[in-house]
């Protein structure tokens, strides 16, 4: 599966795969934080689509208190369905980005499916209920096409819209059809050190609906009030911001990750030098390591704890198998000995079953991962010096794993050309199993720096 961006900000035309740990770097206004906002915007959005039903199935339901549906005509038709998915989710671009419309009158996101992308599940089986009781059944059996929705209560006494019961029914089409196509985003923005800070003061809806209050307006449509309240900011930003401020919501939970890999959490502390406590009166504070008795607030805290904050929450929370987590340059307030870390604690994400994908300008994150990466290879000798590096099998990264893209100026073919052209895209990076990422834009950087200083020891 490929997405495909056009005319979306810098990027004229570019696509890319996720891989199990996808990466895009490249320099500064390049489109990486383009992409990554529009996959995240898609997503995001994922949920809302539903699949359309036959109207004459959902009479036949209401009528006789049984309806069958073949997905078959649904999986073959599921690229257009996509299609027509992506036109509806092109022309929210702008409000993905809290950008005027002009600046995307022309942008699109698109995805080609590959032939063995659809796999629908094999068995489905979930009541639809209200408050009170289960009202109907959707049911598909192991080594069968046929979905079968049954109610579940007397027909004189079903009083629900019959557009609800289509809604229901097309999102568990969906559900079944593209089972496991599109994983459940979460994202750590460039912006997550403020947030940190300011999270109870940046509730944005809350702050807005009080200036209205406050005027002497009549007549103040709070749904208006909302969408007003969250039209300034990019929607990555708006999810960071309210993850953030249900700290203490969050923190009832209890993530596989804290369950299962305690050391990955351990390792996670390491980065930050501490812990996270979030008190039932939603404070929230630091301990650094050692110091029991101290507790600071998140605006006595280091930069590099700020900015780590949301990522503690999701990993110790929130985390599940199979999400993708995204996070905007993991190299932000780092020492570059925390970067190294924090890349071996993404490679022990990606080895347990989480999605990753990273923006980043970090020469020490990508050399850190080649590290993993040939460490991968095995061997006496490559055993003996992991072991000595205290690096665990955790850690190695299999480079069948891995999808790295350059975000840098191409040559690509444009729709409606027949020449190729340069412009900004995302350009797939070769991986070596015995040597790494090959990075161009850092690679070429270090070379100059290494020149110039070489010239100034050494002479011409």
């Amino acid at each position: 599966m490929k997405f495909v961006l056009k005319n979306v900000g810098v990027i004229k035309q570019a696509e890319f795969s996720l891989g199990e740990l996808t990466i895009i770097c490249g320099s500064n206004n390049t489109g990486k934080t383009y992409a990554t906002y529009t996959l995240y915007g898609f997503l995001f959005y994922w949920h809302n689509f539903s699949i359309e039903v036959d109207k004459k199935c959902i009479q036949h339901l209401l009528n006789d208190g049984t309806a069958e549906i073949d997905i078959q005509e649904y999986v073959d038709a599921a690229q257009s369905i996509l299609d027509n998915w992506c036109k509806f989710y092109s022309k929210q671009l702008p409000v993905v980005f809290a950008a005027n419309e002009k600046y995307f009158s022309e942008a699109s996101f698109s995805i080609i499916l590959d032939k063995d992308d659809i796999k629908p599940m094999r068995e489905f089986h979930r009541n639809i209920v209200t408050s009170k009781s289960s009202i109907f059944r959707i049911s598909k059996d192991a080594g069968s096409s046929v979905v079968t929705i049954s109610l579940l209560i007397e027909t004189d006494k079903f009083k629900i819209l019959a557009e609800a019961v289509k809604d229901a029914i097309g999102y568990a089409l969906k559900e079944i059809i593209f089972d496991g196509l599109f994983p459940n985003p979460f994202i750590s923005s460039a912006e997550r050190t403020g947030a940190a800070i300011f999270r109870k003061e940046l509730n944005f809806a809350r702050n807005r609906i009080l200036e209205e209050i406050s005027s002497r307006e009549k007549n103040v449509d709070p749904l208006m009030l909302l969408k007003k309240a969250y039209s300034d900011y990019a929607l990555p930003v708006k999810s960071n911001v309210e993850f953030t401020r249900q700290l203490e919501e969050h923190a009832k939970k209890e993530s596989f990750i804290a369950k299962d890999y305690p050391k990955i959490l351990n390792a996670f502390a390491d980065i930050i030098g501490g812990s996270y406590t979030v008190t039932r009166n939603d404070e929230l504070y630091y301990t650094p390591n050692g110091g029991k008795r101290v507790k600071l607030t998140m605006d006595e805290s280091s930069s590099s704890v700020r900015s780590l904050l949301d990522v503690g929450f999701y990993l110790r929370h929130t985390a599940r198998r199979g999400d993708l987590f995204m996070v905007d340059e993991p190299e932000m307030n780092l020492h570059p000995e925390n970067q190294r870390r924090m890349v071996r604690l993404l490679a022990k994400l990606v080895n347990i079953g989480i999605n990753v994908f990273i923006t980043t300008h970090s020469d020490y994150i990508i050399k850190e991962l080649n590290t993993l990466i040939m460490l991968h290879q095995g061997g006496e000798r490559l055993d003996k010096l992991a072991k000595r590096e205290h690096y665990d099998d955790l850690e190695k990264m299999d480079p069948r794993k891995l999808k790295v893209y350059i975000a840098e100026d191409f040559h690509v073919l444009c729709d409606g050309n027949t020449r190729k052209r340069k412009c900004p895209t995302l350009v797939e990076a070769k991986i070596d199993e015995s040597y790494g990422i090959e990075a161009r834009s850092f690679d070429k950087t270090i070379e100059d720096m290494n020149r110039i200083q070489d010239e100034i020891i050494w002479g011409e």
